[in-house]
């Protein structure tokens, strides 16, 4: 299964550039939307970590704190090999707050700790901030004229991440699907994870080879802006142009699982085609018990910010929960392999 070959909305970059070679080139700072109101059950901890992974950070505290990995949670996975900053939630109904000035694990910082009556969901948060440093750009020029560009979107694809190193996580959701057991809950749900996302980035890539960005289709499913609501565009019109254009609603592409597309007319014709290509695929992820859902087609970065120095560019934006940060520099220039 490839990853690789996915659409460009702006064409392949010709150039190159050098993504994460230090941790501290790569920072996310989750906004979580709301205040923690200071009191209740639960424990929101402000967590600094770097260069590592978000689930074995929440392991280590459920081990600090005493309690089973199950009452911590978090609103979302954030990047190994980065610096990041986001909250994460522990269930401690009648006991004292930990000393968490204690808690010692070479690459965290707990920041702050405050109460909160509701548990920490995942998906809760609104946004991520991104602060990027891209190193030895070998084409700046090209570089700066395609952020200009980036106002207009770029496409909502799942990052590399997603797959695992050397798309790990995606061979073994294949081996999975082919009859392997995979008894490690986390694991299992990564690799189901890939497989999901790796066909959403299909369903996004051929939507965009065949139709451009800004046109509709008789029975598309449009995303309302900052929500999880959608509904069928049975009939294209000059209104939804419209309120597409002033980014009210938005297009949205397939999250595999189980029962009937929500698409209609010509949307469900070219969305049943593309699924009929990778039928197994289809037909083992809704066999796991996963539901239809849908995801916007494009992600559009907000508070855009950049400079380019040399060949150095440093970046900076917002995105909203769940787009991924190497999807929009995907459109600016093809990474260089660290080999650090």
């Amino acid at each position: 299964m490839e990853t690789s070959h996915w659409h460009y909305l702006y064409a392949k970059p010709a150039g190159t550039g050098l993504l994460k070679q230090q941790p501290q080139d790569f920072i996310v700072r989750e906004q979580l939307g709301y205040e923690p109101c200071g009191e209740g059950e639960h424990i929101y901890l402000w967590v600094r970590k770097t260069g590592l992974n978000t689930a074995n950070v929440a392991e280590q505290l459920a081990r600090f704190a005493g309690v089973h990995p199950r009452n911590v949670s978090f609103s979302g996975r954030k990047d190994k090999h980065a610096v990041t900053e986001q909250w994460i939630g522990l269930h401690l109904p009648g006991k004292q707050d930990p000393d968490w000035q204690s808690f010692a694990m070479p690459g965290v910082e707990i920041l702050k700790a405050i109460r909160h009556n509701r548990k920490l969901r995942t998906g809760t948060h609104k946004f991520n901030d991104f602060e990027l440093i891209i190193r030895e750009l070998s084409h700046p020029d090209e570089v700066n004229e395609r952020l200009s560009l980036l106002n207009d979107g770029v496409p909502n694809y799942f990052g590399e991440q997603r797959f695992g190193n050397r798309n790990g996580n995606l061979f073994l959701g294949v081996r999975m699907l082919e009859g392997e057991t995979i008894r490690d809950r986390q694991k299992r749900s990564m690799a189901i994870s890939a497989l999901r996302s790796w066909l959403f980035n299909e369903f996004v890539s051929c939507r965009l080879t065949d139709t451009p960005s800004t046109q509709g289709m008789n029975g598309d499913v449009m995303l309302l802006q900052g929500s999880n609501s959608f509904f069928c565009a049975d009939q294209w019109n000059e209104e939804l142009q419209q309120r597409l254009q002033e980014r009210d609603i938005q297009f949205s592409a397939p999250m595999w699982g189980k029962g009937p597309l929500a698409s209609q007319h010509q949307a469900l014709t070219f969305e049943s085609a593309v699924a009929a290509r990778h039928q197994a695929l289809c037909e083992g992820l809704a066999a796991l018990g996963l539901n239809q859902e849908r995801r916007a087609l494009l992600q559009y970065p907000d508070a855009l910010n950049w400079q380019i120095t040399g060949q150095q560019l440093t970046l900076s934006f917002r995105l909203q929960a769940g787009g991924f940060a190497t999807a929009v520099t995907r459109e600016l220039f093809n990474p260089v392999p660290n080999q650090d």
